[in-house]
């Protein structure tokens, strides 16, 4: 059983949220939101957000336990750009380049232990 949460639109460069990501792939559902939580910056809150978000989804709507769930894929992947322009010298115009992301979530259940 796999549980998806997205965040799309979100105001932040993936190149930031990126690293974030890297940080809780594979690890357990709260390891995952204790790094989150000690890890400075808005990018680490916004990934946050959409594993919380992720984990509800697992117990209400599927009815899992959180203790057995892990992060499976996080991605942060680049939305649209808003182009903006700034007055330059000698009348010319710098463009700025104002990026977004889709941050996407899937958490899955760990397999039972045969033994």
């Amino acid at each position: 059983m796999e549980v998806k949460a997205t965040a799309k639109y979100v105001r932040m460069s993936p190149i930031k949220l990126k690293p974030v990501a890297d940080l809780i792939r594979g690890k357990d559902l709260n390891e995952a939101l204790t790094i989150l939580k000690f890890t400075p910056g808005k990018g680490a809150e916004l990934v946050e957000k959409v594993v919380k978000s992720a984990a509800a989804n697992a117990e209400n709507n599927f009815d899992l336990n959180p203790d057995d769930l892990y992060v499976a894929e996080v991605h942060a992947n680049q939305g649209p750009t808003m182009k903006r322009w700034r007055a330059g010298a000698q009348g010319r115009a710098s463009i700025i380049l104002k990026r977004s992301s889709h941050i996407g979530v899937t958490l899955k259940e760990k397999e039972a232990e045969v033994q």
